[in-house]
């Protein structure tokens, strides 16, 4: 029991849309109170009138941004204890390898420096126990693809920060889940249609779908973690 009416309590970064979105709106429907994340200032001010305040409760801002996250998660640690983060918010860029410049690097480290500011506040706030951290990151981050060198560097750091976490926190009441789904159909590949097309874009999995699928995983009875999810779409 987390909050005073015994809502468990979720921080789902980049919950604004896509898959983020269907994760903090499924948290809602099983009875979990979620912070949501996101710079994306006009869908969050949507969402706080779509759910009622004891539902969802929007910080708007950068994940990459230190103070942001520190008085974000200061601010939902008084509301109650934190069960579970979700870092899911990331930005991506696609390009063969000599398009890449450094502004490309910098947009796609958010993701990572984001997942390591928001997992250190949120393990401090709880007294590293009882928590449960969960990793999205994409199977980009299990291999090597021609047009995405750089997003898959930094999915490959993230995978490795994920495992490290695992092991420090290995036997203790900390679980750390890595998830790494496939393509998402998402406004994620908006900028690069000239590598993934609409019409292949809308063969990819259903964000409402994946959704279902990384939560029946994460937030169950079962006195068990699954501690790896890799999840790919079926050919079209």
């Amino acid at each position: 029991m987390s909050t005073a009416d015994g809502k468990k309590i979720a921080i789902v970064t980049g919950s604004a849309l896509g898959l983020g979105y269907e994760l903090a709106r499924q948290l809602i429907a099983k009875g979990w109170f979620v912070a949501g994340i996101d710079f994306n200032g006009a869908r969050q001010a949507e969402l706080s009138k779509t759910f009622a305040a004891d539902e969802y409760r929007a910080f708007v801002g950068d994940i990459s941004d230190e103070s942001f996250v520190k008085n974000s998660v200061a601010a939902i640690s008084k509301i109650g204890h934190i069960d579970l983060l979700i870092n899911n918010a990331g930005q991506p860029s696609f390009k063969v390898p000599t398009a890449y410049e450094a502004a490309d690097v910098d947009k796609c480290l958010k993701g990572l420096k984001g997942m390591v500011l928001w997992s250190v506040e949120t393990l401090k706030a709880d007294g590293e126990q009882n928590l449960k951290i969960a990793n999205v990151m994409s199977t980009a981050a299990t291999r090597g693809n021609p047009n995405e060198s750089v997003y898959c560097a930094t999915k490959w750091g993230e995978k490795g920060y994920t495992k490290s976490l695992q092991a420090a926190y290995k036997g203790t009441s900390v679980k750390i889940v890595g998830v790494y789904p496939g393509g998402i159909d998402t406004p994620f590949y908006r900028d690069s249609h000239d590598y993934v097309s609409e019409e292949k874009q809308h063969t990819f999995m259903r964000a409402d779908q994946l959704a279902e699928v990384i939560l029946f995983n994460l937030v169950n009875k079962a006195n068990l973690t699954v501690t790896d999810i890799e999840i790919n779409r079926n050919p079209a």
